[in-house]
């Protein structure tokens, strides 16, 4: 560009105007620096990582969770044998499951019980599911964000994870997770689900203690409240019972109350109980924490503690089961043959549903045999 052009463009590079210079841009900015370096990041061996996790090495327990969340069937072998090393130090936590509707505090309630709890010398993991974008795939992963104080805590470990359009994979890669959180020292475990729907169930199956979050004032309280979570939860806590709204808490407390009442018995014989508290303001959190543990000790004591556990442990085995069927399934090259061209019978109403599954399943398993 000559002179006349430049002044053309940038008239404030004209003598008249000393002291003032622009210079040239660029038509298409780089996405990366051009002086960045990739690092490589450092392979850990099976003992390496294992040895790291028994030691509470943040990087090393993040690093074997990415594994434990990775499709790729080199890490899934990897994160494997990790969790079958890391199994005799597993257990020795208090799992609990905390949910509400969005927009309840669930975030900032964890916040604030974790305060509580690691300077009462606890260590303690929260596992937030997040909800994976139906047309992007993406998550925010954003609670971190919103948990300030226990962000910065040395006691404390927070790892969001996406759902990726499958609950039941991430589920499944949760109840991993906690196992290698015990294993790094982590006595209590908090697993923040992506709100009410059906993530709750598979959450309540790897919990000991179900948590359920609800908001006073907003009309009627038990409006949108499905009777299945309220019978999964072993204990309600109304938030923001602070100011003007403590009267308003109360009511619905009451409310609550009065509705569990209708419910059967649990099994475990505990008694859910209702209890107001502030999030924000921290207030009532000690009592919600001498419920939990007051319900460690009667569910210890009757046995159903560890029944529980074994249950639990069973149900998944056959819900690990079930997902290895269901990508052998759709990741077979018979059935992705096949697929598009049943699926368009279906729809042209050739053939019905049942019928169209039933070729597909055929098709499947005389491929196994082959």
């Amino acid at each position: 560009m000559d002179i006349n052009e430049e002044l053309l463009h940038h008239p404030e590079n004209d003598p008249a105007y000393m002291g003032l210079k622009v210079n040239q841009g660029v038509s298409v900015q780089p996405m990366l620096n051009p002086n960045f370096r990739r690092v490589p990041r450092r392979q850990y061996t099976v003992d390496e990582f294992v040895e790291g996790i028994l030691r509470s090495d943040i990087t090393i327990l993040s690093q074997a969770v990415t594994l434990v969340e990775s499709n790729h069937p080199d890490h899934q072998v990897i994160a494997q044998q990790i969790i079958e090393r890391c199994l005799p130090y597993t257990g020795k936590s208090i799992r609990i499951g905390l949910t509400g509707v969005p927009g309840a505090g669930k975030s900032t309630s964890i916040d604030t019980f974790g305060i509580h709890l690691c300077k009462q010398g606890r260590k303690l993991a929260v596992l937030a599911i997040d909800p994976s974008s139906e047309r992007s795939g993406g998550s925010i992963l954003g609670d971190k964000t919103r948990m300030e104080q226990l962000s910065h805590h040395p006691n404390a470990f927070i790892r969001p994870s996406p759902t990726a359009g499958s609950l039941g994979g991430v589920a499944r890669k949760t109840r991993e997770t906690i196992m290698l959180c015990e294993a790094a020292g982590y006595d209590t475990i908090i697993v923040e689900t992506v709100g009410v729907g059906q993530s709750e169930t598979a959450v309540h199956s790897m919990v000991d203690f179900f948590l359920l979050i609800q908001l006073s004032g907003t009309g009627d309280e038990l409006q949108g409240i499905k009777r299945g979570i309220m019978e999964m939860a072993d204990a309600i806590i109304i938030n923001k019972a602070d100011g003007d709204n403590i009267p308003k808490a109360n009511l619905a407390a009451s409310h609550f109350r009065n509705a569990l009442h209708l419910f059967p018995p649990t099994e475990s014989g505990w008694k859910p109980k209702v209890l107001t508290y502030s999030g924000f303001y921290g207030l009532g959190i000690k009592e919600i924490w001498d419920m939990v543990d007051e319900y460690r000790h009667f569910a210890m004591d009757s046995g159903y503690f560890y029944e529980k556990r074994q249950r639990q442990a069973k149900w998944w085995m056959y819900e690990t089961v079930n997902e290895a069927l269901h990508r052998s399934f759709y990741g077979s090259d018979v059935v992705k043959s096949l697929r598009p061209g049943i699926e368009q019978q279906v729809l042209d109403d050739m053939v019905s549903s049942f019928v169209g599954a039933q070729k597909l399943l055929d098709a499947y398993y005389d491929s196994l045999k082959e």
